[in-house]
């Protein structure tokens, strides 16, 4: 009797075969179209060829020379600016809203979180136009509140695309973050009071140093698409703002695919690094959950 009210217990090898089962669909379109591609275009870099036609195709390596232009120098520079300072802002004002809410008496914390982070749920390109429409003079805000136009607007200018950009990706800053304060375990802030350290102290001595992991989490998560992406300068920049993700986009529209494989190689290597860079902060991925 005893023994048929016991639950079975299942093998450890048992549970991780089905789940390898469970997650080869996933593997499979994985393989399809995301290593696939990326063979196709490490392949293109070093040929010449009219599109993707294997006629005519020869080895060249005349391809990289697209590095060294103005336009891919300029492009990378302001890629990288944007991404630095969309990354600064994000955090600085990620951690705010992180901590005041970590430090709240909240009842339902994980809610507004949801709330926080469920306008990247909907599409990017509707989200940045509307911000568009909202940088635009005579914008729907002065329609609604019956305000007066004030100046030009700022669409087509850096600050278009840096606002643009903070509100996009700080969503992804604020997950991280909250999620490696919440991991701190409250015994540490009672030993540090009961210590004599001030609350400032306490801070910067035992919670900062042990949410780093989130910190560093969100910025990677939001620095490889603030440098990758191309949307937001091309909506909110109005085309006067050229970024790396704009050369890509414009060599492959022009089908010129063996340059843009060039420069999407490059990405691609400096988001393996930030991966790489993840691990080794983060071994357990417990800020990312």
């Amino acid at each position: 009797m005893q023994k048929a009210n016991q639950k079975r217990v299942i093998p450890a090898h048992q549970v991780s075969h089905r789940l390898d089962r469970m997650a080869k669909p996933y593997l499979y379109w994985l393989y399809a179209f995301a290593v696939v591609p990326m063979i196709v275009m490490f392949l293109l870099m070093f040929v010449h060829s009219e599109g993707i036609r294997f006629e005519g195709m020869s080895f060249s390596v005349s391809n990289f020379a697209i590095i060294t232009e103005n336009s891919t120098i300029v492009a990378f520079w302001n890629s990288i600016k944007f991404a630095v300072l969309t990354t600064a802002l994000c955090a600085f004002f990620g951690y705010l809203v992180a901590y005041c809410l970590y430090q709240s008496k909240l009842k339902n914390k994980y809610m507004i979180l949801l709330l926080l982070i469920l306008p990247s749920w909907t599409n990017i390109l509707l989200r940045i136009n509307a911000l568009a429409s909202v940088f635009k003079p005579n914008n729907i805000l002065q329609d609604i509140f019956n305000l007066p136009a004030v100046g030009e607007g700022i669409i087509g200018t850096d600050w278009a695309v840096l606002l643009g950009m903070v509100f996009t990706y700080l969503p992804f800053m604020i997950m991280p973050i909250y999620t490696s304060l919440e991991k701190i375990d409250p015994l540490l802030h009672e030993a540090a009071l009961d210590l004599g350290m001030t609350d400032f102290k306490k801070f910067w001595k035992v919670t900062f140093p042990l949410s780093s992991k989130g910190i560093v989490s969100g910025s990677i998560m939001v620095l490889l698409p603030c440098m990758s992406g191309f949307a937001i300068p091309q909506i909110l920049g109005d085309g006067n703002i050229l970024l790396i993700g704009n050369i890509i986009e414009q060599s492959f529209k022009n089908m010129s695919y063996n340059q843009g494989s060039v420069l999407a190689i490059v990405i691609l290597v400096i988001i393996l690094g930030a991966i790489l860079i993840i691990n080794k902060t983060d071994k357990e991925g417990s800020t990312l959950l």
